[in-house]
């Protein structure tokens, strides 16, 4: 067995209650052959084992792998472009559908990596993506971002998209964007006989994930439901997001979206939310019964002025609550300890700053977030669970004059992480990741997304 101790860090989040005692507060020894943590070692202590190596931390502050479950990796392609800038979500959705049904495989295959790589040069280790778009030529698209995946050595949660409902029938994807639903159902199990791994560790797993109620059909939603039970995978999808999805939600199906997400089988512990901002108190009772979890994705809110998630009456109700960074079109970054700051502070608008701690915010991008993808082997630091964490450096400029160092992650915006472990491997060194050349990979992509957006 070989070990690594991470010796007496600045200050450590291990989203346990080992935070509360100094319980961790000499280390933690991760057992690099099976990837995961082997001992919390106390304040003032030594670990119980001869550790093989010993990594000096006290330059850092160590937390959990954050976890993003929320993103659409193509979108790093049409990051700011100028036409949707300054327009909310449907005019901006109607303007990008046209560009986005133009997607190459290899041009997915750089969106991938580019989102990939930002994420975990930010301290992410577990990544979620709903992948929708899959017009012709674009059916391996999954398949495209498990090899990205697996070549950065980062857990993914890959959602099977889709969308039946076009311009014709009354939604608002392009006709081109659509498939039929046996094409979809289908390609559903394929990936999962495919690809799903279960158990602690797994690295990729597979969820199905029809994208809105203004984008398919009532019976691609109930049948996806009852795929998804019988190969026991999670759901997922966008609601609530805008007033324009609950007009639309009213106007075509009679119902407000936490009925119609009943009506369809999909109100229970197996799924998760995209936005859930426009719920009332009874749908946030509901939800929080059900189990039903949210993520919160407070950048993309504020940028298309969407509203602000009750993410703290939803977690107080029973709904697990995380965060992800959505789509880099709607952000436009793939950054998720900014994005842990920007939830806290407009959690703190909403709810008051002694209600949305740090550390608060820290859960929901840890052990809510991996509440939210169904997970309880990542999301905290303790015996047992994966050693997936992630070291930050306070010795920048803008952390001069700070005095807790956990505190400083997030209000001095820490935004790049200098050490990133997955699994046991470390996946980013001194603020680079391993075995990537980054600056071939902007030019490529950089230049593919030029093309995109020309047409």
């Amino acid at each position: 067995m070989a070990s690594l101790w991470l010796s007496h860090p600045q200050a450590i989040f291990t989203g346990t209650a080992a935070d509360l005692d100094g319980g961790a507060a000499g280390g933690v020894v991760v057992d690099t052959d099976t990837g995961t943590v082997l001992e919390l070692v106390p304040t003032g202590a030594r670990p119980g084992t001869t550790p093989d190596a010993t990594l000096d931390a006290s330059e850092h502050v160590v937390i959990p792998g954050l976890i993003n479950t929320h993103h659409h990796f193509y979108q790093t392609l049409t990051r700011a472009w100028a036409p949707v800038v300054n327009v909310p979500l449907f005019p901006w959705l109607v303007n990008l559908y046209p560009v986005w049904a133009r997607l190459t495989p290899r041009a997915l295959e750089l969106a991938t990596k580019v989102a990939m790589a930002e994420l975990l040069l930010s301290g992410c280790t577990t990544a979620a993506d709903h992948h929708y778009l899959f017009p012709d030529g674009m059916e391996d698209s999954i398949d495209i971002q498990v090899e990205a995946a697996r070549s950065l050595g980062m857990r993914a949660t890959l959602t099977r998209g889709s969308m039946t409902l076009g311009e014709a029938d009354g939604g608002l994807p392009p006709q081109s964007t659509v498939q039929d639903p046996d094409v979809i159902l289908a390609d559903c199990q394929r990936l999962i006989d495919t690809y799903h791994e279960r158990g602690a560790g797994a690295m990729i797993q597979i969820a199905l994930a029809p994208c809105s109620p203004f984008s398919v059909t009532t019976s691609i939603m109930s049948e996806t439901a009852q795929l998804a039970a019988t190969n026991d995978v999670r759901l997922h999808t966008h609601l609530a997001e805008t007033i324009d999805e609950e007009d639309f939600c009213l106007e075509r199906f009679g119902l407000r979206t936490v009925d119609y997400l009943d009506s369809v089988g999909w109100l229970s512990d197996r799924t998760w939310l995209g936005h859930g901002i426009h719920f009332n108190d009874e749908e946030v009772a509901r939800l929080g019964a059900a189990g039903t979890a949210v993520t919160h994705c407070p950048t993309s809110n504020m940028r298309l002025a969407s509203g602000i998630c009750r993410a703290v009456e939803l977690e107080a109700a029973g709904a697990p609550v995380g965060l992800g960074v959505d789509g880099s079109a709607s952000n436009d970054a793939s950054n998720m300890i900014l994005e842990v700051r920007q939830a806290m502070y407009l959690q703190r608008l909403r709810y008051g700053a002694e209600q949305v701690t740090t550390e608060r915010a820290l859960t929901w991008a840890t052990r809510g977030s991996a509440r939210a993808l169904g997970r309880s082997d990542v999301g905290d630091l303790a015996v047992g669970q994966q050693a997936d964490l992630a070291m930050f450096r306070l010795d920048g400029l803008q952390f001069s004059g700070s005095h807790d160092p956990l505190a400083a992650l997030l209000l001095c915006g820490a935004h790049r992480a200098d050490r990133v472990m997955v699994g046991g491997a470390w996946r980013v060194i001194d603020g680079a990741i391993a075995d990537l050349d980054v600056p071939a990979l902007i030019a490529e992509h950089s230049a593919l997304a030029r093309t995109l957006v020309a047409g």
